[in-house]
């Protein structure tokens, strides 16, 4: 088990986005109720959705799977993107994400999740996005105003900067931050965790596999969303095989797959950091959670660095 702040979890979590039809394929219900029910069961408990993933199915889904078994999850859920109205952010994948986070909107936002869910509060709630026309500050007050209620136990944020982790986290304690982080993406490395571990703030990062580029060997991504991603595109994704490859050759000798190296050295970025990969199949979750048995030692994390340093992916990442 982590902390995430205050809010004890699972040291792997699983995020339910890989559920959402079209996201990665293919993805009936029966298939996808067992898959969340066997994360449980599995011991990855932080389970992670939002009220944007499938216009709420998402959430549906992720409610009639943990129904009965509410005590044994820590449930975390986002809110803020919209399909009507809003303020268009364009982002590299070529995909526009609309966001209204006016104050007003928070409680029925969440109350709405808290039906589709099943449930009378979340553990986390994370604002998926900033909205460039509402100061962030307002729009946490009134996510502050429903933890007071018992309606969300903990708050968190979403692609944010470090900047507006400090202005925020002296409003209210925030538990955690989400934010692209892998081996591919080391962005947050340069300002965002060094503020996250001053403070106290977990660190939740989400693509923790790359989009799935280090869970298998990626060779087209056109059936699904990555066929918008830069980094999936033709000369790009051949680039970035040939520039991860050893990576793959220094799993093959440690006898762990790709992806366990990849969530094994993010296990070791930080005791109060807690990836939440997504997959559709029971399979690939055990995979998963047998990183958490992997030690990295000094010199295999060098190599690590040397192998996928900061902006060594061709391409631009997802935001």
């Amino acid at each position: 088990m982590r902390t995430l702040g205050s809010l004890t979890t699972s040291d792997i979590g699983y995020g339910a986005m890989a559920l959402v039809p079209g996201m990665y394929g293919d993805s009936d219900d029966r298939q996808a109720l067992a898959t969340v029910r066997h994360a449980v069961t599995a011991g990855a408990t932080l389970l992670d959705t939002a009220d944007a993933y499938g216009a709420g199915e998402n959430e549906r889904l992720v409610g009639r799977a943990i129904a009965g078994r509410r005590d044994e999850v820590q449930l975390a859920t986002k809110w803020g993107i919209v399909f009507d109205g809003g303020r268009t952010l364009t982002h590299h994948h070529a995909q526009e994400i609309r966001v209204d986070a006016r104050p007003e909107r928070a409680r029925d936002a969440l109350e709405a999740s808290l039906r589709r869910l099943g449930v009378d509060h979340v553990d986390l709630w994370y604002l998926h996005f900033p909205d460039p026309g509402v100061p962030l500050e307002e729009t946490v007050g009134a996510m502050a105003e429903l933890v007071a209620e018992g309606k969300a136990r903990h708050l968190g944020l979403c692609n944010v900067t470090a900047e507006q982790v400090l202005a925020t986290h002296q409003l209210h304690p925030l538990a955690a931050v989400q934010s692209e982080y892998s081996l591919w993406t080391r962005d947050p490395e340069r300002a965002l965790l060094p503020v996250l571990s001053e403070l106290g703030v977990g660190f939740v990062p989400w693509s923790p596999l790359g989009a799935g580029f280090f869970a298998g060997d990626v060779r087209t991504a056109d059936q699904d969303f990555r066929a918008n991603h830069p980094r999936f595109a033709g000369a790009n994704l051949a680039a970035n095989r040939d520039r991860f490859a050893r990576l793959r050759d220094l799993a093959d000798e440690l006898d762990i797959t790709p992806a366990q190296l990849a969530l094994a050295w993010l296990l070791h970025r930080g005791e109060h950091l807690v990836p939440i990969p997504s997959t559709r199949t029971p399979a690939h979750l055990d995979e998963n959670l047998r990183a958490t048995d992997i030690t990295l030692d000094a010199a295999a994390l060098a190599r690590i660095d040397a192998l996928a340093p900061a902006g060594a992916a061709s391409g631009s990442a997802l935001l």
